[in-house]
């Protein structure tokens, strides 16, 4: 039950006696009574008060009306209905107790009387499409309109107009609409028999009146259909036209209305399970409105707009605050009708049942100005929308450029009303007040200044104030690239070469966002190729300059610093994690755990039958692989990975001289143009963890690889990286024997030193390693250390693509595989 409902059933109409304040018999509960009205009159007081603060609020609008029914000041009730109706579409249940209040107060015989309840049914018919609500105000002018009641002409004229009022309004509606028709042939009938049976001619006309009534109430699909068919057949027969009444069978009518007939029940029972499911009781809200959606669905493939419109009508009765129904609403009303009363007072109950739907607002002023509205009318709606609480600030952005846009649109066009240009200024200094606070440097507000700007130079002829809005724009947007832009665009185009030179002059050395301070040094100097002297460039291009250097740095600076914080955090995340879930492996000292490792008898079982030359410690992609343990990784996610991995380096590129800050991020960045990219994997220190400036990457094919070689040369965080093809093959020699290694592990030590190899790889290397005792070793030590400077910078023989090379005819002797020894010997040589 809603809370209009409600009221009704809890409050009873009121009386003379109430509103003269008449003396009551006294009682035992006279105390009582005293005490309630005290604390009614608080209630009000509180009321009265948050209706004051807050007009908007509906629940305390309904709770004071209440009230003022129990104490029975009239004038108070009526004032405060006003003022809700003011801001609110009141229910069918409001209009029809206000109404019923406003009759039991007075005589509705007298002409003040009659004439405002009619003024409250009008209203009352106007916010929502209520059947009860016609009906009542149909019997009202019936029982109270001297004319209708006596039948005269004008009043005849008067009732029949306002029958085709209600028809138009609901007599489409399917469960209901029934009652409006059986209403109005009544009332025709009653006609009938005033009319003086001498009078042959005016009574067959009026028969033929209710007989039309009939045909068109026939043609129309409604509930009940049958007994309409009956009471036609029965009304013919009374006028010797029929003989069987009984018989529901269309022989005996008139084919056309038999047609008709049979058309409309089609068309009924094609709706039926429709009505069932928007009428079943005990559904939810979301579940009925669904049920409604699917109804409209269906009727707008039959493409009636009459219909359609009625059934909107309908379910917005029902969800008078549901903001999307209203938007579908009138949407469909501009796509089909798009101008003319109707859409503009669907408009007018949209925006009074959801006033805080900024889009709502904005249609509505495009609706009014497609009826050319006066632009009065358009300033008052313009007016009220900015009353609204709006959802974003946003909205109200695309309220005041709609209202900018009428306004040129008019100001431009042939139009009758005379607009001048202070209007469109008032209305952007309105909105740059309102939301420059909350739009600081953001694209939506730089458009409005713009479009400011560009108005004044257009329409207003005023260069002088355009700039003006510049500047301003500048002290609120100054940090975007687009709002310089902008200023020097407009310059430029009104030929304005030197003033559009000193505002690069002003912004060039300014912090931009993003890459703006760079992209504005740029833009200086193309400027001057194409509008200045060579005197010019020359001076842009010593001022840019420095300041691209100072730029590029500062940025580099930033990497660096990104890096390391990121790397700190890295490691004391591994710090923290190891404190809470560490074990006795984890916490012993390198050496005891290099002794552990290189004794079989002290690992771990599941590392018992692992090449004891595959323990050194390997990162992948920030994950430290000890003895299966994991370690955290940069993204904060972990996975576990084999230790023993081969590859074969066939799509492989080997990157020399990278920058010590760059990471996997940096490289995978650096390539992105090429694509492709399959693995990075970045040589580190394998006791300092640092970067030794060297990495391989892996592509999906030798196209991707060749475009990768492509970039050699190019910079990298300042750094001119050497890219070349990594050569799998160990000089060309390549063994017959399927034993000999086809890659290299994913432990091998390339550095010469101390080392490990840090990777970022997806899971499509999957291979074992059988034999990686080519490894950079001592005699009898699993560990090599060779001193003095890098002179690994070229490991598996790294080739440029494309290289050839003269190779000598390998003999016989050749192809047989090198030993560890010999693998050795190539290593330390």
């Amino acid at each position: 039950m809603s809370d209009s409902e409600q009221i009704m059933e809890e409050s009873q109409p009121l009386t003379e006696e109430n509103e003269r304040g008449e003396d009551k018999p006294m009682s035992n509960s006279d105390d009582s009574d005293s005490e309630d009205e005290a604390q009614q009159s608080l209630q009000l007081e509180s009321l009265e008060t948050e209706l004051a603060a807050n007009p908007s609020n509906y629940d305390a609008h309904l709770q004071y009306i209440t009230l003022l029914r129990r104490t029975g000041d009239v004038d108070k009730l009526r004032r405060a209905r006003e003022a809700m109706s003011e801001l609110f579409p009141l229910s069918p249940a409001m209009w029809r107790q206000w109404i019923k209040d406003e009759l039991s107060l007075v005589t509705a015989s007298r002409p003040e009387a009659f004439s405002r309840i009619l003024n409250l049914y009008e209203r009352g018919v106007f916010d929502y499409k209520s059947i009860s609500l016609w009906c009542d105000y149909i019997n009202f002018v019936q029982e109270f309109d001297p004319m209708v009641r006596q039948c005269t002409p004008t009043g005849i004229s008067k009732a029949r107009d306002l029958f085709e009022s209600a028809l138009t309004a609901a007599g489409l509606h399917l469960a209901e609409g029934s009652k409006i028709w059986e209403a109005y042939r009544i009332y025709e009938q009653t006609i009938l028999l005033t009319i003086d049976e001498t009078d042959a001619q005016a009574k067959e006309k009026q028969v033929q009146r209710i007989r039309s009534l009939f045909h068109r109430q026939l043609s129309i699909p409604l509930a009940d259909m049958s007994s309409t068919l009956t009471a036609y057949k029965t009304w013919e027969m009374e006028q010797r036209n029929l003989q069987d009444v009984e018989s529901i069978d269309l022989v005996d009518i008139d084919p056309n209305v038999a047609s008709s007939y049979q058309k409309a029940l089609e068309m009924y029972n094609a709706r039926f399970h429709l009505e069932e499911q928007i009428l079943r009781p005990n559904i939810s809200d979301s579940e009925r409105l669904q049920h409604y959606m699917n109804y409209l669905k269906f009727e707008q493939s039959y493409g009636m707009p009459a219909r359609i419109q009625v059934l909107y009508e309908r379910a917005i009765t029902e969800f008078p605050i549901t903001p999307d129904l209203w938007l579908d609403y009138t949407r469909y009303l501009d796509n089909t009708l798009k101008v003319g009363n109707i859409v503009n007072n669907v408009y007018s109950r949209a925006t009074k049942n959801c006033p805080w739907v900024g889009e709502l607002w904005i249609r509505y002023l495009l609706c009014l100005e497609r009826g050319h509205t006066s632009e009065k009318d358009l300033s008052e709606i313009f007016e009220k929308s900015l009353q609204c609480s709006l959802s974003t600030v946003d909205e109200y952005l695309d309220l005041f450029l709609t209202r900018v846009d009428g306004l040129r649109r008019r100001m431009t066009s042939n139009s009758e009303e005379d607009l001048e240009y202070k209007l469109i200024r008032e209305t952007f200094q309105r909105a740059s007040e309102y939301l420059s606070p909350h739009l600081k440097n953001t694209e939506g507000l730089l458009h409005l200044y713009a479009y400011w700007a560009r108005l004044e130079t257009k329409l207003g002829k005023d260069i002088t104030a355009a700039r003006g809005v510049w500047e301003n724009c500048l002290k609120i947007c100054g940090s975007m690239l687009e709002s310089w832009n902008g200023y020097i665009a407009m310059e430029v185009e009104l030929g304005h070469i030197n003033e559009a030179r000193s505002i690069y002059k002003r912004c060039y050395s300014k912090r931009l966002s993003g890459t703006g301070s760079e992209d504005i040094c740029h833009s200086w100097l193309r400027f001057e190729r194409e509008f200045g002297k060579l005197e010019d460039f020359d001076h842009a291009l010593h001022k840019v300059t420095p300041r691209l250097e100072e730029l590029q740095l500062f940025r580099i600076q930033q990497e660096s610093k990104s890096a390391e914080e990121s790397e700190r955090n890295l490691k004391r995340n591994a710090r923290e994690k190891r404190k809470l879930g560490s074990d006795i492996t984890e916490e012993q000292s390198p050496s005891k755990r290099l002794r552990d490792m290189g004794n079989p008898r002290n690992a771990p079982e599941e590392n018992k039958y692992k090449d004891q030359n595959t323990s050194h410690v390997t990162k992948v992609e920030g994950v430290n692989l000890k003895n299966n343990k994991m370690d955290d990784t940069p993204s904060g996610q972990q996975f576990s990975h084999e230790k023993n991995k081969t590859y074969s380096d066939q799509c492989t590129a080997f990157i020399s001289n990278i920058h010590p800050t760059a990471n996997y991020e940096h490289i995978r960045n650096f390539f992105n143009d090429v694509g492709g990219i399959v693995a990075i994997r970045i040589l580190h220190d394998k006791f300092t963890g640092k970067s030794r400036g060297l990495a391989y990457v892996d592509f999906l094919d030798d196209e991707h690889l060749a475009a990768a070689v492509a970039k050699n040369k190019q910079k990298l965080i300042g750094k001119k990286l050497s890219i070349a093809r990594s050569d799998p093959k160990r000089g060309g020699r390549e063994s017959s024997n399927s034993k000999t290694l086809t890659g290299h592990a994913h432990t091998t030590n390339h550095s010469g030193k101390k080392g490990s190899v840090s990777e970022e790889t997806d899971d499509t290397y999957n291979g074992d390693i059988k034999d990686a005792k080519f490894s950079s070793r001592k005699q009898g030590n699993d560990n090599i250390l060779l001193r003095g400077k890098n002179t690994f910078a070229v490991p598996r023989n790294v080739r440029p693509l494309g290289f050839t090379a003269n190779k000598p005819i390998a003999e016989e002797g050749d192809e047989k595989p090198k030993s560890n020894e010999e693998f050795r010997k190539m290593f330390i040589r």
